[in-house]
């Protein structure tokens, strides 16, 4: 049996526009939290700023497929600079307090989520960062 590669079609130059927009969550990798833990952290940073952001970004972030970046870093005060940088700049930013009920203290900062905003943007802010 024979099977024709189907040609595909050429993205169009707007479509690739649209997939710079990104989301970024950056966790505190000094907590070595367990792995389930670490999924919901990042999941409530991911909603609170995505909740944060204007509407018209988050249709934008949405129609793309709702792409996202997660680093570390070691230093808890980073996560601060983070959003702090990214307040400033107009970027929506949610630090994440953990409630203190399984694994770490209550007030622990866990990660930060910034954006969705422009792609180019979060990279001058978190450029340095490793993947989690």
């Amino acid at each position: 049996m024979f099977f024709r590669k189907q040609k595909q079609a050429p993205m169009k130059r707007e479509a690739k526009k649209r997939e710079t927009i990104k989301q970024v969550i950056v966790v505190n990798q000094a907590l070595e939290l367990p792995k389930g833990k670490l999924a919901a952290q990042v999941a409530h940073a991911a909603v609170a700023a995505f909740l944060r952001a204007k509407p018209e970004i988050q249709r934008k972030w949405l129609s793309v497929g709702m792409p996202k970046v997660v680093l570390k870093t070691r230093e808890p005060d980073e996560l601060h600079r983070l959003e702090d940088m990214a307040k400033r700049r107009d970027i929506a930013a949610s630090l994440i307090a953990d409630a203190g009920k399984t694994v770490v203290a209550a007030g622990t900062i866990t990660c930060v989520g910034l954006g969705p905003a422009a792609a180019d943007e979060l990279d001058e802010l978190t450029g340095e960062l490793k993947l989690l």
